[in-house]
């Protein structure tokens, strides 16, 4: 009666695992569904916003001014350079002291300005 019982055993074990198996698989397919029925609700979601900004037409301006009328250019100092020239000249002094521009890019940019 022993020798009956142990392929009893190996064949309850056996199906067992098979059973644990399936059912892992059946979730883990079920979770990948629904994943997947998410992520193509999202996807349909901002199809759909998109779609409606390409329909409607865009908003308004909200406080914008009109821009400021052209002025004429400043005579230039005795030195011969413009307010404009030297507050170019100031900011590109700080980008190179800081290390934002190399010794060349200064003396080109330098250059550029005082012309």
């Amino acid at each position: 009666m022993l020798r009956r019982r142990r392929p009893l055993l190996r064949t309850a074990a056996v199906g067992g695992v098979a059973y644990a198996a399936g059912h892992h698989v059946a979730n883990k397919s079920a979770q990948q569904q629904q994943t997947d029925a998410q992520q193509n609700s999202q996807i349909a979601d901002v199809q759909d916003q998109q779609a409606a900004q390409q329909q409607a037409p865009p908003p308004p301006p909200v406080n914008q001014q009109p821009p400021p009328p052209p002025q004429a250019a400043a005579p230039a100092p005795s030195g011969g350079l413009t307010d404009d020239s030297i507050s170019q000249l100031k900011q590109l002094g700080q980008l190179h002291e800081s290390g934002v521009l190399t010794d060349a890019e200064f003396e080109a940019a330098k250059q550029k300005i005082l012309g």
